[in-house]
């Protein structure tokens, strides 16, 4: 069976040390709805982090 991974929803914002608690938290809480968090530094910008939320 193949699994599709479809982007919802993607936003930059100021990156902090504690942004990967949130990310965490929602992907152990919302896995069950199909539902996964992603976080990644902006390539052009280490100050921004980029937040993406995935249907899987």
């Amino acid at each position: 069976m193949e699994s599709k991974i479809e982007v919802l929803s993607t936003v930059k914002i100021q990156n902090t040390s504690d942004l990967y608690k949130i990310v965490d938290l929602l992907n152990r809480t919302l896995k069950h709805e199909d539902l996964m968090f992603g976080l990644a530094l902006d390539r052009e910008d280490e100050n921004q982090a980029v937040f993406t939320i995935y249907r899987t």
